[in-house]
């Protein structure tokens, strides 16, 4: 099966996705969510007024990102991974779907 673009620990593989990331979880968030069809406003909102449902939320994007792209895993990892690496997971979905094409015109022009 499929392999992530980058590692976990591959955050700073591009600077510019990693610092947004750490000042706004919640805008990065929401931009992969809206990459799968999800709604942007919604995860990245609660992923700033309630973390937990963040997380679930977050894991679902990531659960998608694996089922499109052919990666192996499961949802309970998408959590623990959303859980006690929430930045490292946020860049490495967002990477994943930059480098599958799957990512927003907004998010694209993010990252150049």
């Amino acid at each position: 099966m499929g392999e992530w673009a980058t590692g976990l620990c591959g955050c700073f593989n591009d600077i510019t996705l990693c610092l947004i990331t750490y000042i706004a979880p919640c805008y990065t968030a929401g931009k992969n969510a809206e990459a799968v069809g999800d709604s942007c406003i919604m995860v990245g909102a609660l992923y700033w007024l309630f973390p937990i449902a963040g997380i679930f939320l977050s894991a679902k994007v990531r659960e998608k990102i694996r089922g499109s792209n052919g990666i192996d895993g499961s949802f309970g990892m998408d959590c623990l991974m959303h859980l006690f690496c929430p930045l490292c997971a946020l860049v490495q979905d967002a990477n994943q779907l930059k480098q599958s094409g799957q990512a927003t015109q907004a998010e694209s022009m993010a990252r150049e």
